[in-house]
């Protein structure tokens, strides 16, 4: 059955509008819904026999939940976004953000341009409900009414979207940045439309640094320079926040230099993985094991991963190019990470480089020699590693920049984390 026949089949049993229905059943398919939940909330929003009331109701922000049709509330703009999607198959302009009153704060996307602004406060009535990563958002579209209070709503949060890089979280919109752009590469990628140019890099100011991709470069976002941007949306790559930024992004030059940190925040094993992820982060632990697949490796020319017996899994049979990494458990008494180590830093454990390496095996008749050699220089001490770290369903990695013995000294921290935990 098509969604042209469900909609006429809904309009048919509610005796409205077949248009209307239509379109919004293609927009909660648009985002996922399955056909029978759409079909259950345009009958709740419309109401049928079975369905119940189509009046809008009135609610506090922290009481509207994905089950709820159609709501009528009173809140305030915290941040307004603008961005271009794919919608059936053409780009469409949709604005985003967050919207709050005294009870809380929830996100909205509206499909029509409602001229809302910043700080605003809006009488908003028949704002569809969805949910989004787990969440209630309003949406706001034809069906919506929108009218502007002459009182302010005073509400706990800030307004206009000003944010330090620490504070982002995927899904944050509309969010404004004074940044320093510390690494800025040009590169062509295939995107929606084709062949398409952006910069990407690492963006920092005084709270920290995170990846960022700026899908219409603009001139200003240049390495070294500071910069404001406006009308950023943050979304999650390779497990932490990425800025990023678009056509509708306004880009300016700071007159004063943005002070980026040379530090990282330093957390233990468990703190970091349960927060997702993190862009640049510093662990302190024992290395405990040396993996398989460390030491001397050969690669696939094309895609660079890791191959055995000359076999890619993506690209089959090819002739492998020499590599040194390392692949170690890091552990630090509250949870473990894969330690990822790039072929300089095993370099400088291994003392050699991969000509080094390939002339040991020859010599030692056994590749493994050179992954043995690197379990006996680091298995059991403490070290400190910084890096970037990204959790999936296959675990936690740590990619490091930095591999150091720790010069802390362990009965001070066992000391000082056996106070903590007697308060």
């Amino acid at each position: 059955m098509s969604l042209d026949d469900h909609a006429e089949e809904l309009a048919s049993t509610l005796g409205v509008d077949k248009s209307e229905v239509k379109s919004d059943l293609q927009n909660l398919v648009n985002y996922s819904v399955p056909i029978d939940e759409a079909k259950d909330s345009l009958r709740r929003k419309y109401g049928d026999s079975s369905g119940g009331d189509a009046t809008p109701t009135s609610k506090d922000v922290a009481d509207i939940s994905p089950n709820d049709s159609n709501v009528t509330v009173t809140a305030r703009v915290l941040t307004v976004g603008k961005r271009s999607i794919r919608y059936q198959g053409e780009n469409q302009v949709i604005f985003e953000g967050e919207l709050a009153d005294e009870t809380g704060k929830i996100s909205y996307t509206a499909w029509n341009d409602f001229g809302i602004e910043a700080g605003d406060t809006l009488a908003i009535g028949n704002a569809n409900v969805r949910e989004w990563e787990g969440k209630p958002e309003l949406n706001l579209g034809d069906s919506t009414s929108i009218a502007r209070e002459d009182e302010t709503l005073d509400v706990p949060y800030d307004v206009g979207g000003d944010a330090t890089l620490d504070s982002l979280a995927p899904g944050d919109r509309g969010v404004a940045l004074e940044v320093v752009a510390v690494e800025v590469e040009r590169k062509t990628i295939d995107g929606r439309d084709g062949e398409t140019e952006i910069l990407s890099g690492v963006l920092a100011d005084e709270s920290g640094r995170l990846p960022f991709t700026d899908w219409d470069p603009h001139p200003e976002i240049a390495e070294g320079d500071s910069v404001r941007i406006e009308n950023a949306y943050v979304r999650e790559f390779r497990g932490v926040p990425s800025v990023n930024v678009s056509e509708f992004s306004t880009v300016r030059a700071l007159e004063v230099a943005v002070e980026a940190t040379d530090s990282a925040p330093s957390v233990s094993v468990r703190e970091a993985v349960d927060r997702g992820g993190m862009f640049d982060v510093i662990l302190q632990g024992n290395v405990i094991s040396v993996r398989d697949g460390s030491g001397l490796i050969e690669r696939c020319p094309e895609c660079s991963r890791v191959i055995q017996k000359g076999q890619c899994r993506t690209h089959g049979a090819v002739e492998g190019v020499d590599d040194l990494r390392v692949k170690a458990i890091l552990d630090d008494g509250t949870g473990t990470v894969t330690l990822i180590l790039d072929d300089e830093l095993t370099e400088q454990i291994y003392g050699g480089d991969v000509e080094d390496a390939k002339a040991h095996a020859r010599e030692e008749m056994d590749q493994e020699v050179v992954a043995d050699t690197i379990r006996e220089e680091i298995v059991g001490p403490e070290y400190e590693v910084r890096g970037q770290l990204s959790v999936d369903e296959y675990g936690a990695n740590l990619n490091a920049v930095s591999f150091a013995e720790s010069d802390d000294d362990p009965a001070e921290r066992a000391a000082a984390l056996l106070a903590e935990v007697g308060r």
